[in-house]
């Protein structure tokens, strides 16, 4: 008889991933006439320096990269973090405290390989919040680790019973939050950093949206940790940065021992950087002309749904990145609207949280609305939306 192959039993403690549900939820795929705002994928064009640095450095695809990157992309991150958060001079070491990564989507989940082992003799804790950004939760889980959710748009991980503390061996934590956009103040970060030394584990401040905001830029964790990385980890992109999703380009940055021991795990099982996306990637984060005009657009699209969306109740703007996360009501039931008649995606909060103890699930009244296009089909899109959600009768539950 033939048997099948045996699959990870932890497999089973995942959901499917939150754009295969909207799928299943949609029935069909996108058409020539939709609009899909359900992914986070930026649609500004690219920065023209990134095809020169890519055709300058085209004989680099004869060649293996090395998993470290390069000195030059390195010193660029190491430059460019000292200068956006103000940090000490030396606290970033490019040669031992950077790494590039292949977009951070991969380096978010190799972490919790990387630092997740038991604790006191139990399986250790990993820390999310919710809502949280889904591979955070298949990390923990594929690491053998007991996911915990914190409910809020910027949890306070220092108010936890010690007991569940001294068992954690990771925390994530997303600002500006995705989907929500909030932004974790500066005393906040440095009391997650003081509980994480406390009681030692590690935190990884995932900050891929922290270059779009709308009236103040983001603080930083690295410089909430005072003259030492130690417990720390951040994670940064440039595919919402620099609208570069299909560059793949990212690092991470922190704690040396931490990185070291990445560096282990990336080397049987990550991809390295090519180098000349290592050149395209340095000259983006040499440069801040293209950021500034990025988000400069990105807040003329806030400006616009505010125009648009703000006299309704659910309407908030957003403190940093690019999602609009409005109280539907019931966001399952909306989107399905929303797709049936007006040709529009969006994702259901639900799908990107997790339920409590209580039964509830904090992202159910919610949709995730990706401000992505350009302004033109954005206003279009946004237009279609109010149409719909204008309808009292249109999600059952709202109020």
């Amino acid at each position: 008889m033939f048997v099948g192959p045996m699959l990870n039993p932890s497999l089973d403690q995942l959901t499917d991933y939150p754009f295969a549900r909207l799928a299943t939820l949609l029935g069909g795929a996108a058409t020539s006439d939709s609009i899909v705002m359900s992914i986070g994928e930026p649609q500004h064009p690219p920065p023209a320096l990134v095809a020169e640095a890519l055709a300058a450095n085209a004989a680099g695809w004869g060649k293996y990269p090395p998993a470290n990157g390069s000195a030059e992309f390195r010193a660029a991150v190491a430059g460019w973090l000292a200068r956006r958060f103000q940090l000490p001079a030396g606290l970033v070491n490019p040669d031992t405290a950077i790494l590039p990564v292949a977009g951070t989507r991969e380096a978010l989940y190799l972490i919790a390989q990387t630092v997740c082992g038991p604790r006191r003799g139990k399986p250790p804790v990993v820390l999310l919040p919710n809502p949280f950004y889904q591979v955070y939760a298949g990390a923990a889980v594929m690491a053998g680790a007991e996911p915990v959710f914190v409910a809020g748009d910027q949890p306070d991980y220092s108010t936890l019973p010690a007991e569940i503390l001294d068992r954690t061996a990771l925390a994530y934590l997303c600002t500006p939050a995705n989907p929500q956009g909030s932004v974790a103040d500066a005393a906040l970060l440095a009391r997650t950093v003081a509980t994480a030394r406390r009681h030692g584990f590690v935190l990884a401040a995932d900050e891929c949206y922290s270059e779009i905001w709308d009236s103040a830029a983001p603080a930083g964790t690295l410089a909430a940790c005072g003259d030492s990385l130690a417990n720390v980890v951040v994670f940064h992109s440039l595919s919402k940065r620099s609208s570069v999703p299909g560059l793949r380009s990212g690092f991470v940055a922190g704690d040396e021992g931490v990185i070291a021991a990445f560096a282990r795990v990336r080397s049987y099982g990550g991809a390295a950087t090519p180098l000349p996306v290592l050149a395209a990637a340095t000259a983006l984060w040499r440069d801040e002309a293209h950021v500034d005009q990025n988000r400069d657009l990105y807040r003329a699209k806030l400006d616009m749904a505010e125009r648009i969306l703000g006299h309704r109740p659910g309407f908030r703007r957003p403190a940093g990145g690019f999602f609009l996360w409005l109280d539907v009501g019931n966001g399952e039931q909306a989107a399905l609207k929303l797709w049936r008649e007006a040709k529009i995606r969006v994702l259901p909060g639900a799908y990107l949280a997790r339920s409590g103890a209580d039964g509830v699930n904090p992202g159910d009244r919610f949709i995730r609305v990706a401000l992505v296009h350009d302004l033109a089909t954005t206003e279009q899109a946004l237009t279609r939306l109010a149409d719909v959600l204008a309808d009292k009768g249109a999600v059952r539950g709202s109020s």
